[in-house]
């Protein structure tokens, strides 16, 4: 079975990039058609479009929101639901009753969503392909992006 790669917003971030793209972004952009060409699933959870979809709005790059609007149909898109935002919270209250937060408690805390998203997926094979897997990797499977392979 494949395993299923959930982008996380760094990631995603770098996708969006113009075209031309060099450095990261343009090593971002093999690595996914390397990935798509082996016919992995790759998902893109509504709150990583949603922390990258705000930075390029403040920063009024509409091309790039037009890209990221491309890639959503391209690839699959999971949205939010109800049950989603509910178990994001009870992980949210899970890390802080161990002690272990993963942001400031005045924050919306993105990464506990994001974790909430890919368990609610249901797939023992899915991955989350993140630049900093730190608070992930507590949660769900989560590597660097350039380290799946």
């Amino acid at each position: 079975m494949n395993r299923v790669i959930v982008l996380d917003a760094g990631p995603l971030g770098l996708l969006c990039a113009p075209p031309g793209r060099k450095g990261k972004a343009a090593e971002c952009a093999r690595w996914l058609a390397k990935m798509l060409s082996f016919h992995t699933r790759v998902i893109v959870p509504e709150i990583a479009d949603y922390e990258v979809r705000r930075e390029l709005l403040r920063a009024e790059l509409a091309a790039s929101v037009k890209r990221l609007d491309s890639l959503n149909e391209a690839i699959e898109y999971s949205p939010l639901n109800t049950e989603t935002m509910r178990r994001a919270a009870q992980l949210w209250a899970t890390a802080r009753q161990i002690g272990r937060p993963t942001a400031g408690d005045k924050t919306i805390d993105a990464d506990m969503i994001l974790a909430a998203q890919v368990l609610d997926l249901g797939l023992s094979n899915a991955i989350v392909a993140a630049t900093n897997v730190g608070h992930l990797n507590r949660f769900v499977p989560a590597d660097l992006w350039h380290n799946i392979v």
